[in-house]
């Protein structure tokens, strides 16, 4: 039977399209598809679109991956992979960077800060697989009225994390040549923070915005999932200092 192509709108019967080559057949995310077909592949196969999707990652964030999950499947680089490759290429400069976020935390902080960039450091793919799926709760809370499942909030938050790591990396390269703290911390402070929490709310807002949120609505909601990690954070690392005020009292 005849039918148009997802991705590029052209007839086709086949099972793969002659102009684009993306496959005839897709189907709504589920987190079996995420696990038996975008987990399998994307550890196992590589292809030529990495700088394509590191690049419609910060000029059009969130509206290439929004056609990705409606079927646009050839235009951007398998999530999977790019987040192992972006964590292993993180944690191999991490070792040479002269700046840790433990430096610009306050004092009463600072143990917990250095006790996360350790955990971070250490387990990387633990820690992606925690956060992400926080995350994707977060967003699927703010946002129900999108109607997307879970595992389709998995693949937007995963691509955001992509491109979260890459403001990462960029300031761990000037953080290897340039070696002054007080600067890096200024840098770190007023440029990255700030701008890594920019990024965040234009990924979610330029992701949404076909949804049918008014602009302000969809505003507040693409900062929420951020305020709420922070605040669930805060709650987990006063837990853990309370814990461990207990276990040193007793000892």
């Amino acid at each position: 039977m005849n039918h148009n192509c997802l991705n590029c709108k052209r007839e086709n019967i086949e099972n793969y399209c002659p102009t684009c080559g993306q496959k005839a057949s897709v189907h709504r995310y589920s987190l079996n598809h995420f696990l038996q077909h975008d987990v399998v592949h994307g550890v196992w196969h590589v292809d030529n679109s990495l700088p394509k999707t590191i690049r419609q990652l910060f000029t059009t964030p969130g509206i290439s991956v929004r056609e990705f999950l409606e079927g646009k499947r050839t235009k951007l680089f398998n999530f999977i992979t790019l987040l192992i490759l972006l964590l292993a290429f993180s944690g191999f400069l991490a070792s040479y960077s002269h700046f840790k976020i433990s430096d610009i935390m306050p004092l009463n902080s600072k143990g917990f800060m250095q006790e996360m960039e350790a955990f971070t450091r250490n387990y990387p793919k633990l820690y992606m697989m925690i956060t992400i799926p926080i995350s994707a709760l977060f967003s699927l809370m703010w946002f129900r009225k999108a109607k997307l499942n879970f595992s389709e909030h998995l693949v937007l938050n995963s691509y955001y994390m992509c491109g979260s790591l890459i403001i990462s990396i960029c300031f761990s390269v000037v953080s290897i040549f340039y070696t002054d703290l007080a600067g890096l911390k200024m840098i770190y402070s007023y440029f990255i923070m700030p701008g890594a929490f920019i990024y965040q709310i234009w990924f979610y807002f330029k992701f949404f915005i076909s949804y049918g949120y008014s602009k302000k609505g969809l505003l507040w909601r693409s900062i929420m999932p951020s305020i709420s990690l922070m605040v669930l954070s805060t709650i987990v690392g006063v837990i853990i200092g309370i814990f461990k005020l207990y276990v040193l009292n007793k000892h």
